[in-house]
Formats: C-alpha cells, structure tokens, sequence
C-alpha cells in the first residue's frame, strides 16, 4: 500500500528523492541509478606487475649500445648548425627548413669536460650517515642555564637600546623650552599648619627665660653644635661626672 499511487506513475519519480516513499524495513532510496546486476565495480588491473614471468619473458628496457661512447646518448640536436647550413644550401623559407632538418641530423659537440667520465672514488674507512646529535646537558637543566642565559641577553639588549636612544636625544638637538621645564619642576608643598583657636593665635608668651634675643640665639647655636654628640633617648644626653 505504501507504492500505490493515484494518477500517472513515471519513471523519473525514481530519481527524485522527494517523491520517493520508503519501504519497510528498507532504507530510504536516494534517487540513484545504479548499473545492472552483473556490473562488477572497480578498475581493471591491466598494468604490468613486473613479476618473474614478465621478466623472463619480456626485456623492454632500453639499454644502451655496447659500442658506443659514453655520453653520446645524451647529445642534443645542434639548432644552430642545422640553420646555417639550410642557410648554406640556399633555402630561405620555414618549410624548406623544415625538410632539411627533417632530412639532416646534426648532434651538439660534447666538451671536453662532458666528455670525461666522472668517478668519485670513496675512501675505505668512510663513514655513512647523520652523525648523532649530542645529548642535552642534564646539569645544565637542573642548575637554570638556559634561563640565566636568557636573562642576561636580554638585559644586554635593553642597555643596548638605552643607549640607541640616548644617543638619538642627544643628536636629536632638542631644545629646552619653559613649558617643559615646568612640566618637569614640581613645586615643594608646605604642609598645612596645625589648627589653634584664633584667640591664641596673637597671644605672646607669658615667661621669658632668656635674658635677651642675642642671648637667645647663642644657646641656641650651641645646642645644635652639639647635638651631634648627644645621646639618650630624647637627644638631651647622658653626662657623667668627672673622676678627680
């Protein structure tokens, strides 16, 4: 019931995966059309597979002659020789060119240097290979090495480069003007004064222990002379008495 269809069933329908209906227990068809029963798929193998048959049988190498000379083979047709002699004959058009080469063969000369066969000559106690690659120090690993090494071409690098661009600012010709030099300067900040009550701001001291200015400033001169070889805990020293 699942293929019975109303109207004209074509077979095209076949080919179109959205008409097609599935079957059951079927998997759906794709709409491809597939070649006859007895198709066998693949390639054919009709190459030679060099077996000992063929090799007995069938010696289609192309050896070179016993007689001839070493790199004879291998000269190529002289373009050059040919030409002037179809120029000597008196023939000037492409196809009597054509016909002459056809009819005459003119190989390159070989140079003395081709013409000698090249033999390199192996010394007996040669050794053969890749010599093997040394193995990674293990000391070296454990000790940081490679690390310090690092390091310290980097820092040599950055001096470097401190110093390429010293130099540059001093060729540079740069000129000091006063907006720089007052993004430079940072002006000293006095801290704020301590608070007091404006009633004590103006009020002058009650006890004066100095019999004078002049006297004041002496005293005071003398401490900070010697304040430098005072001692204790509050800078006003510790004077013993002298032994008679």
């Amino acid at each position: 019931m699942a293929q019975d269809r109303i109207g004209l069933y074509r077979d095209s329908m076949n080919e179109n995966p959205l008409l097609a209906k599935s079957q059951l227990g079927r998997p759906l068809k794709r709409g491809f059309t597939l070649p006859p029963d007895d198709f066998t798929y693949g390639r054919p193998n009709t190459g030679k597979d060099g077996g000992t048959a063929e090799a007995m049988g069938n010696w289609n190498a192309a050896l070179p002659s016993m007689t001839s000379k070493p790199g004879e083979q291998k000269r190529e047709r002289d373009f050059i020789s040919l030409n002037r002699a179809a120029i000597k004959a008196g023939l000037v058009t492409s196809g009597e060119h054509y016909h002459f080469r056809a009819n005459h063969d003119i190989r390159r000369k070989m140079s003395p240097s081709e013409n000698k066969i090249r033999t390199r000559r192996i010394p007996p106690d040669m050794t053969f290979g890749i010599s093997t690659r040394p193995s990674t120090p293990v000391f070296d690993l454990l000790e940081h090495k490679y690390q310090d090494r690092w390091l310290q071409q980097r820092r040599l690098t950055e001096l470097a480069n401190r110093e390429k661009q010293q130099k540059k600012i001093l060729n540079g010709n740069i000129y000091e003007t006063r907006a720089s030099l007052l993004r430079k300067y940072s002006p000293v900040v006095e801290p704020p004064p301590l608070w007091h009550m404006p009633r004590f701001e103006r009020v002058h001291p009650h006890l004066e222990t100095f019999r004078s200015p002049e006297a004041r400033k002496l005293a005071f001169r003398a401490h900070s002379h010697d304040a430098t070889s005072r001692t204790g805990v509050f800078g006003h020293g510790i004077y013993a008495a002298a032994k008679s």
